[in-house]
């Protein structure tokens, strides 16, 4: 009986740490994603265009102690596979498809949605889409609501003169054909101190930085560009609660989430200390915190 019970208790634990993990057809694309943990739903939409989702995976199962939490790989990207990749295939617009795609999947009414830098981007043109669909908002370093943030952001003030160097060394290397995965990690360990006040975190920074996909970002950034995005008019008459994270030392501008914060009618600003592009490795004591309160604030709404 003793045994039956420990072998219960595991399998309850583990059980809650992950409880989905498949693919659907959408919108001409395979999509794959991950559904940990039970109650208020949080759709974690990752940053950086081009990149799986992989390295938000212990975000999604820290938050999912107290919610339901979803990752999904972009178009393109990690499991998720396109069979030809061009400027068609690759839009903002499919790209909102796809998380409506997951939501009608998943038979979820309406979500929370918590997008982190390029993820934050996404967010608000999906929330300009369908913003019935959203009960919430979380923008976690986001990129914003329109392209301002490409005169905003400077890598360079953010590393000592070797680290730019070294970044530069390698970045022409890469340029050269040279893609190698060593390669690809040295640039990773001279660019990820740009991201973080907390320099613990650069190896593990460091290995994200291997699994972009150069092309798909590309096509993404180009497509933001044709549509000339802006969703600042539409987020003006958006409700909802929102809650915007945004750390005093991000390589991105505050003026980015202070723009955010006065445009959005229920919204709440949070500029976090000794953080710079990561809230949940460099301040975790206060981004969980914060979260969870916005959360049970949310849930009696």
């Amino acid at each position: 009986m003793k045994i039956f019970l420990s072998a219960f208790i595991v399998f309850t634990i583990l059980n809650s740490a992950f409880s989905q993990e498949n693919t659907i057809i959408a919108n001409g694309a395979k999509l794959h994603y991950k559904v940990y943990g039970t109650g208020e739903t949080i759709l974690i939409i990752n940053g950086e265009p081009g990149m799986n989702s992989n390295g938000f995976g212990d975000l999604a199962k820290e938050l999912a102690k107290k919610y339901q939490t979803i990752i999904y790989d972009q178009r393109g990207t990690g499991k998720s596979t396109l069979d030809q990749v061009h400027n068609n295939t690759v839009t903002m617009d499919l790209m909102v498809k796809d998380i409506e795609a997951l939501r009608e999947h998943l038979k979820i009414e309406k979500w929370t949605l918590l997008g982190h830098s390029f993820g934050g981007i996404l967010g608000y043109y999906y929330a300009s889409k369908h913003p019935e669909r959203v009960k919430a908002m979380i923008q976690s370093s986001s990129g914003g609501m329109d392209l301002a943030l490409l005169s905003l952001i400077n890598i360079r003030e953010k590393l000592t003169k070797m680290e730019w160097d070294s970044l530069q060394y390698y970045g022409n290397k890469i340029n050269e054909g040279d893609t190698t995965y060593a390669t690809l990690l040295k640039r990773g360990e001279f660019m990820a101190p740009a991201y973080l006040y907390n320099r613990e975190y650069i190896p593990v920074l460091a290995e994200r930085m291997t699994q972009g996909n150069m092309q798909l970002n590309g096509l993404v950034w180009s497509d933001l560009r044709r549509i000339n995005y802006d969703t600042k008019e539409s987020m003006k008459s958006f409700e909802q609660p929102v809650l915007i994270f945004h750390g005093k030392n991000d390589l991105l501008e505050t003026s980015v989430a202070e723009t955010a914060h006065n445009i959005l009618p229920n919204s709440q600003l949070e500029l976090l200390d000794r953080c710079a592009h990561y809230g949940w490795l460099d301040r975790p004591d206060v981004y969980f915190d914060l979260i969870y309160d916005f959360m049970d604030s949310v849930k009696i709404q």
